[in-house]
């Protein structure tokens, strides 16, 4: 399947590019990290320290775990502060 990978904030700035689209046979987004970590230095970088990372899958919060079959949107941005 591809999906459209994003990225936010300092994840966007270490990756290079606001997004990318990205075939893969990853069935969780745990495998899906693992397979942008591996792509090239700028992804292993930004995606090594999972815990300041959080993810969206079709625009809802998800885990690692969380499947991704038929998801059409992945996105990765830093933990959210309020105020």
């Amino acid at each position: 399947m591809v999906v459209d990978v994003l990225y936010f904030a300092w994840l966007r700035e270490r990756i290079g590019q606001p997004r990318e689209k990205v075939e893969t046979q990853a069935a969780t987004v745990r495998e899906l990290v693992a397979q942008l970590s591996g792509m090239d230095d700028w992804h292993a970088s930004a995606l090594s320290d999972l815990s300041a990372v959080r993810v969206a899958v079709d625009q809802e919060l998800a885990d690692l775990d969380a499947p991704i079959a038929g998801a059409r949107e992945i996105a990765f941005f830093p933990p959210m502060t309020g105020g």
